[in-house]
């Protein structure tokens, strides 16, 4: 098995556990003693993303800050299975750092499971919707910034 498929396939179930923790037991200890520790919970995903970026680096910029992106451009740029990975890679990590910032959303307004655990499905599978529907389940027109900003860092 090569190094390429190596890292997909522990990236893909690295995620599982945490994604699970967020969605069935929100309010768990472990829960936030995982999904708070960046070392655990964003740390694996980011190292293969590195390993396979910094080596194409020079690549990706050339393909893509050379020109304008157009769909022909980026699906001839993903025709590559390591810039497949790359993309894979990119998807995972920021959908974890996207429903973490939800869940931790969730926890700070007190919403139930019943609200909090679809959307975090939706942010897994179709993140930026799920993004969407977070924010708008948390949203909170009484509430500033920086009162949100002190709820998150509670639940540190």
């Amino acid at each position: 098995m090569q190094l390429v498929e190596v890292m997909f396939w522990f990236s893909s179930l690295w995620i599982i556990p945490l994604w699970s923790l967020m969605w069935f037991l929100p309010r768990h200890h472990i829960t936030a003693r995982v999904m708070n520790d960046l070392r655990i919970c964003i740390l694996p995903l980011l190292i293969p993303y590195a390993v396979m970026v910094l080596p194409n680096l020079l690549d990706i910029f050339i393909t893509l800050g050379s020109e304008m992106p157009t769909p022909e451009l980026v699906i001839e740029f993903f025709q590559e299975d390591e810039v497949i990975l790359i993309g894979w890679l990119h998807f995972l990590a920021f959908d974890i750092l996207a429903g973490r910032y939800i869940w931790k959303r969730m926890l700070a307004f007190d919403r139930p499971i019943y609200v909090s655990t679809p959307i975090l499905i939706l942010s897994m599978m179709v993140a930026p919707l799920g993004f969407l529907l977070g924010i708008i389940a948390t949203w909170d027109a009484n509430d500033s910034s920086i009162e949100i900003k002190d709820r998150l860092q509670n639940h540190d």
